[in-house]
């Protein structure tokens, strides 16, 4: 008995990958609540900082999370994008540099960018450019949204005749656990200039997710991919017209994930019933109220219920 308990003991590597993956599959704004549980069922310190300091920054950085500078000149936004090196990540509208202390989930520290960290003055006139434009945007159709936008590839590029890439980082979050419900939504627009071509290659990524937590557990993960393209113009001219075509895609998915609420009761509730129930009869969806299940019930024991309820409480 004793070595059968030995067997089925989980060795320290295991229990480290279990709280991993509980950290990482937490809802939205959520992770320090699950992470305060995951530490008490631990009950190991040294485990659990092992588990914290390789599942926060993947967690932080797949979310998105938005931190506030230090300093207070602004925000930065915690994305492999902006990444640089020693939990180090570039704020490009600011160009500011800000260290992270992720399990925390905040910034310990503000500096300068150095040169060499930020794009050349041509691939910068584009991607200001792009910034104003995002920032607009973002403005009008998320509340509490935050936008950045970044040199994803060819920042050395000094002028035309060279590929490059930007990347528009668009976060924004919901968190009101005493409400019982959090959200984000996340989306990642990688944006290739083909010189050569003479377009541009716009390719989306959308994550959105929700948690709703009150007397239940329902969550949310829905994600969407898109592309599209434009012609290489000048730089306000590509940065309208990237920022139109992001505006449509963003527009068009909101609308197809509201076209589908509207549908739950008619669609995804009827798919969760199965279509032949025990007794071989269809469930009438078109006339529910015909059923009640007092009455029923009370017809098969034989209980007689008071004359003085009503007939539709029964």
């Amino acid at each position: 008995m004793a070595d059968e308990e030995e067997e089925s003991e989980l060795s320290d590597k295991q229990k480290v990958e279990i709280a991993k993956w509980f950290l990482l599959n937490s809802p939205p704004g959520e992770i320090q609540y699950v992470a305060k549980d995951v530490k008490s069922i631990l009950n190991d310190d040294v485990l659990f900082d092992e588990a914290a300091s390789e599942a926060f920054p993947v967690y932080n950085k797949s979310h998105l999370i938005c931190l506030p500078l230090p300093n207070r000149s602004g925000d930065v936004l915690v994305t492999s994008f902006s990444e640089l090196e020693g939990n180090a990540f570039l704020d490009p509208r600011t160009t500011q540099v800000a260290t992270v202390d992720h399990v925390k989930q905040v910034c310990t520290g503000v500096r300068p960018a150095a040169d060499e960290e930020l794009p050349s003055p041509y691939i910068e006139e584009y991607r200001c450019s792009l910034d104003a434009e995002i920032l607009k945007y973002v403005e009008e159709a998320y509340p509490k949204g935050v936008c950045s936008v970044y040199c994803a590839n060819g920042k050395d590029v000094e002028g035309p005749g060279a590929d490059f890439e930007l990347a528009v980082v668009i976060s924004a979050a919901r968190h009101s656990p005493q409400n019982f419900c959090n959200g984000s939504w996340c989306s990642i627009w990688n944006v290739e200039f083909k010189d050569e071509q003479q377009t541009v290659e716009i390719k989306g990524k959308i994550q959105v997710g929700a948690h709703y937590f009150e007397e239940g557990n329902v969550q949310l993960d829905a994600k969407h991919e898109c592309k599209d393209a434009t012609l290489f113009q000048a730089s306000d001219d590509c940065a309208v017209a990237i920022s139109g075509i992001i505006r449509h895609h963003e527009t068009e998915y909101m609308a197809s994930l509201e076209a589908s609420y509207l549908s739950l009761p008619d669609s995804t509730f009827k798919d969760l019933r199965r279509k032949l129930p025990v007794t071989r009869t269809l469930f009438p969806w078109h006339n529910t109220l015909q059923f009640s299940l007092t009455r029923e019930v009370s017809k098969e024991l034989g209980i007689k219920f008071p004359t003085f309820l009503p007939h539709s409480a029964l």
